[in-house]
């Protein structure tokens, strides 16, 4: 067991997504908005479940699951742990530049490293914890669903709107799902669309400056997709800003973290 002086400096050696309780008074840097971290109430029960995190990242949700009381936890991630991201974002300006976009073929081919360097903050995390979350090296959009296996509960946080193909990966989703997916996305409200399912596109870099960002839903499209995939109903535990601000905003396009809950 690391001493808390060394574990906070290799914590502080490279960069979390989130920022995680480690034990001994040492929390990682992370770079996320706390505000737009889901809580633990806005998420389904965990005991005695089995849970898959897709995209699991720095593993915070993983191990808030086990926190909670999660019979199993398997991590599941591929891009983040395996890509290099200062050779990918030259690459990606690059193109800014010249005015043409990316061939992201090459994030998983030019750009990956078998030394899995995204990974470090979550074998960090899960070594401090002395955390029995099972890491998975996998694409989920190629992954031999049955190999993986069914869960309880599905955490897709974060992940749809980085998705070509929405509908495809909401219906793995739903293969891999026994109980309850969770689905958290970038989403946006459109004034007057209220009842028509809407996805808005993004060829370029203008969502958030990111090539991997493809897709922004509203809330209905979201439960649409869902039901669309084969889940049997759909709760919406956060939608659009409510509130004498979002009415103010009424007749502008608000951008927000939308949160779905589809049941099997």
């Amino acid at each position: 067991m690391l001493a808390p002086d060394e574990l906070r400096a290799r914590a502080d050696s490279f960069a979390w997504f989130h920022s995680i309780d480690l034990g001994r008074g040492v929390t990682t840097k992370g770079l996320s908005d706390p505000d737009a971290t889901v809580t633990l109430d806005q998420l389904p029960d965990f005991a005695g479940k089995s849970v898959l995190d897709i995209g699991a990242w720095d593993g915070y949700y993983s191990f808030l699951a086990e926190r909670s009381g999660a019979a199993r936890v398997v991590a599941l991630d591929h891009y983040v742990w395996g890509v290099d991201f200062e050779a990918r974002d030259r690459y990606w300006n690059e193109c800014r530049e010249r005015g043409v976009l990316p061939d992201q073929s090459r994030d998983t081919t030019e750009f990956f490293r078998p030394e899995l360097p995204g990974r470090r903050g979550f074998d960090l995390a899960k070594a401090a914890l002395d955390s029995k979350v099972e890491p998975v090296l996998a694409d989920f959009t190629t992954v031999d669903l049955d190999a993986l296996g069914r869960f309880d509960v599905v955490l897709y946080l974060g992940v749809l709107y980085h998705m070509k193909e929405p509908l495809t990966c909401l219906e793995r989703v739903r293969t891999v799902t026994r109980e309850v997916a969770v689905i958290e996305t970038a989403a946006v409200r459109v004034p007057g669309s209220r009842g028509q399912s809407l996805l808005k596109f993004h060829a370029g870099s203008d969502l958030n400056h990111d090539f991997g960002n493809w897709y922004q839903p509203n809330v209905e499209a979201i439960e649409a997709l869902a039901r669309a995939a084969g889940f049997a109903s759909t709760q919406v535990v956060q939608g659009p800003p409510r509130g004498n601000a979002a009415r103010r905003r009424r007749h502008a396009q608000q951008e927000y973290r939308a949160i779905v809950h589809a049941f099997v």
